[in-house]
């Protein structure tokens, strides 16, 4: 698609990212979504903030009724699973097998590509749920779920528009590839609307950290495959979430 015969936003663009995002019912015209494609990646980080809304909700809930606080945190972990159909987690686990166990590009490229999973792949998984329930724990304790969890889902999800954007497709097929590569004025737009949200839930320094977070996956996916797939992007939101998440506590 040539971005310079789209429109840069379209109301079909936010059920557009919430479908592609998440397992949520949203009715949503494919055909025309499909058309739209990478020109609606500006509303990513808009699909970030319902998940980051009903994550911070559900600790709430579960918080009211009585729950233990490592309980709560369990819980949000499993219904973010839900919500998202874990498309970012498997990426993160066919990131970390293809990347690591791979001695040449076009290997790497094949291990991402199976769908079955290597020791790398499972460390990665254990590590980030592990990291990840900590640290939704201490937020809860924190109180400070509903700020830190939303601002997290926006960010991670916008700085995987920044990606597609600024790196090509590693290989000729997949997700990522299907999408198309967004315009630079549709990255902006994604992360203005990522900035404006974080600043709003009072969490400035998390801007710089996710800078950071993509900056470093990008870097290393450019050295070890030549750019993204949708692996990439997927690992590269669950990085990011854990680095913000720290970024939050220290």
């Amino acid at each position: 698609m040539d971005n310079r015969d789209v429109k840069l936003i379209e109301a079909i663009d936010l059920p557009a990212a919430i479908g592609l995002l998440t397992r949520l019912p949203i009715p949503v015209p494919q055909e025309r979504a499909m058309e739209r494609g990478e020109a609606a990646a500006w509303a990513y980080p808009l699909a970030g903030l319902v998940i980051g809304v009903i994550l911070a909700a559900s600790a709430s809930v579960l918080s009211w009724v009585g729950l233990p606080v490592g309980i709560v945190a369990a819980l949000v972990l499993a219904i973010g699973a839900i919500v998202t159909g874990a498309m970012h987690e498997d990426g993160l686990a066919d990131s970390a097998d293809g990347l690591w166990g791979g001695w040449d590009r076009a290997r790497r490229l094949e291990i991402m590509k199976d769908s079955s999973i290597g020791v790398y792949g499972v460390l990665a998984l254990a590590l980030s749920l592990l990291i990840r329930w900590m640290g939704i724990s201490a937020l809860i304790v924190l109180e400070i779920h509903w700020t830190g969890l939303i601002a997290i889902a926006v960010l991670s999800r916008g700085g995987m528009v920044v990606l597609m954007t600024t790196m090509t497709n590693a290989r000729e097929s997949g997700l990522s590839q299907s999408v198309g590569r967004p315009s630079a004025p549709t990255a902006w737009v994604a992360v203005g609307i990522s900035a404006l949200i974080t600043v709003l839930c009072g969490q400035i320094s998390l801007i710089f950290a996710a800078a950071i977070a993509v900056l470093i996956c990008g870097m290393i996916a450019q050295r070890k495959i030549g750019g993204q797939t949708g692996d990439i992007l997927g690992a590269t939101q669950q990085i990011t979430e854990i680095l913000l998440l720290l970024v939050i506590l220290s």
